[in-house]
């Protein structure tokens, strides 16, 4: 099970398109984003950690995005 609701996913992609999503396939879209996601906070962290900060700035996710064109 993921954090990221179902429903969420279902919207981004009608938003986008007439298309719809059934229930596996919002759920499978969730776990791979969940899965970016946390790459992209362990990437943020390390970066906050290397300038002696205990919180991530939104330069650290820039950081990941530029290194990493994601």
């Amino acid at each position: 099970m993921t954090n990221i609701p179902k429903t969420a996913i279902k919207r981004l992609v009608k938003r986008d398109s007439s298309v719809r999503l059934t229930d596996k396939a919002a759920e499978s879209i969730s776990v791979i984003l969940e899965g970016k996601a946390r790459k992209i906070a362990r990437y943020a962290m390390m970066q906050a950690k290397k300038n002696g900060r205990k919180t991530i700035l939104k330069e650290d996710i820039d950081s990941y995005r530029l290194k990493f064109g994601d």
